[in-house]
């Protein structure tokens, strides 16, 4: 059934697919940057392939490999057919654009996020793409293999103490809130 998922995207797809391969269950497709969301919605909705579950969105930081230093990496799959497939988009490092997933599969959102926060892929049209596991005063991205292993960062202010409750006085009602 694999294989089947990767000849639909070549034959459908033929300029937007740079190559592919499966190697031990892991199918891979190489996308253009520019094809990416039609590819997408193209899995999501062909009633053969039902890639309704997005599972991964991460970076890969290809240091010395120039122009293309940088691989996103989406991983999707099918709760129907139960079959996965991994996508992968290139981009240059001066060019680290590629459009939101968030799109096509609104649980994609946490993923770029995340991807952001660590790699610095900017995902146009991304509904809010600001730092989810860093403070936003973090500079710089530390996944990246340029990332000073003894940077520096700039410290931020802590919160009012005297305004959060302590353990006593929080009410029944405080937890019920929206």
């Amino acid at each position: 059934m694999a294989q089947f998922v990767l000849d639909q995207l070549c034959k459908h797809f033929p300029e937007a697919v740079e190559e592919t391969s499966a190697v031990h269950g892991n199918e891979t497709a190489y996308i253009k940057r520019d094809a990416i969301l039609e590819v997408a919605k193209y899995l999501r909705d062909d009633a053969a392939l039902c890639f309704d579950m997005p599972i991964d969105c991460t970076a890969l930081d290809w240091q010395d490999q120039k122009p293309q230093r940088f691989e996103v990496v989406y991983h999707i799959y099918s709760t129907t057919l139960k079959h996965r497939l991994r996508l992968k988009i290139r981009l240059d490092e001066k060019d680290i654009e590629t459009p939101a997933l968030t799109q096509i599969w609104k649980g994609m959102n946490w993923h770029e996020r995340e991807c952001w926060d660590m790699y610095g892929v900017v995902f146009t049209g991304h509904p809010k793409l600001k730092r989810i596991l860093l403070y936003e005063e973090f500079e710089g991205f530390p996944l990246r293999k340029d990332y000073p292993v003894e940077g520096r960062q700039p410290l931020i202010e802590m919160r009012d103490t005297a305004t959060v409750p302590t353990e006593k006085e929080i009410t029944p009602e405080m937890l019920n809130r929206p």
